[in-house]
């Protein structure tokens, strides 16, 4: 494994103008477009894992977004891509989908995860840079999303200039935020603001509490806490909009952030666990035994992220 300083020396090396000048994958044809398959790299001297889906109408000379989804504790991407479906045409035709695996099955964070927070960092950095130059990327359009575990890494994500500045939007669900505690004001240094971010939370959530309080890898925000925190990072002003549906059941809040509207989302459905929010049932909520809910998360965080794109 690489020390820890090393991996924070090549974070800090990271520049828009070195991304920019990256080998790019455009031209190169693939052949295995419209299915899934399985890479490998090497991180800080260690194998990491990931699957890579393109769409069946896969161009190599068009520049395509590319969203990163990340699985649960105790999972790998390919439930995490089984979960959500996003693989499905429907979802993602214009998008290209890379599903990484950590170490052990979980992400860094939690008391659980014997991994550095940097080490995973930098995977996610390599990540990027081995899909940037093996295909064509529009890097204006990187978006991140994942559940629980690997929702909350994607805090840590955000919270990390040269990492998370690589990313136009997150789009969390059942996140674990163990890393962001205690306000905004907690060593969180997010590339921008607004940084745009949509979260799903079950107000029923038997594992990651909406109250926050203790969880299997240490405390846990209040999700108005850590919602709260992110409204102060992304200079929003005001109260956030509500709209109930559903016989009052979903609360989709939305704030304006230095100007931009809907900057920070977040749904909240009432009678909804640990689960990837979806109408169709899927192994989340069979794990939690509970059947499809209200709103369909997969949809709404592509239709989130096309909003949106890193500033030139």
């Amino acid at each position: 494994m690489a020390p820890t300083s090393l991996i924070t020396a090549g974070l800090l090396a990271l520049s828009g103008l070195s991304r920019r000048a990256e080998p790019s994958g455009c031209g190169k044809t693939q052949w295995f477009t419209g299915l899934t398959h399985y890479e490998s790299l090497t991180s800080s001297g260690k194998t990491r894992d990931y699957s890579i889906h393109l769409p069946f109408d896969y161009d190599k000379n068009h520049k395509y977004p590319v969203v990163l989804g990340f699985h649960g504790s105790d999972s790998i991407g390919f439930f995490f891509e089984a979960d959500s479906k996003m693989s499905e045409s429907r979802f993602s035709g214009n998008k290209i989908m890379v599903y990484p695996t950590g170490l052990n099955k979980s992400w860094a964070g939690p008391s659980y995860s014997n991994t550095p927070v940097e080490e995973d960092l930098q995977f996610i950095n390599d990540l990027l840079a081995e899909v940037r130059a093996g295909y064509c990327v529009d890097s204006s359009r990187i978006y991140a999303t994942g559940i629980s575990n690997g929702g909350g890494f994607l805090d840590s994500l955000a919270c990390n200039k040269e990492v998370g500045g690589q990313f136009a939007a997150f789009a969390p669900a059942s996140g674990s935020f163990y890393t962001d505690l205690n306000g905004p004001n907690n060593g969180c240094t997010p590339a921008r603001s607004p940084l745009p971010i949509l979260e799903f939370h079950g107000g029923n959530d038997q594992s990651v509490f909406y109250a926050g309080g203790a969880g299997s890898g240490g405390q846990l925000p209040a999700i108005s806490d850590w919602l709260n925190s992110w409204a102060q990072r992304n200079g929003c002003t005001g109260p956030p909009s509500v709209e109930d549906t559903n016989d009052g059941k979903v609360h989709h809040y939305k704030w304006t952030c230095n100007g931009v509207e809907g900057a920070l989302e977040h749904y909240k459905v009432d009678d909804m666990g640990h689960v990837w929010p979806s109408t169709e049932i899927n192994f989340s909520q069979l794990a939690a035994g509970e059947g499809p809910t209200y709103i369909q998360a997969s949809d709404l965080v592509m239709k989130f992220f096309d909003k949106f794109s890193l500033p030139s």
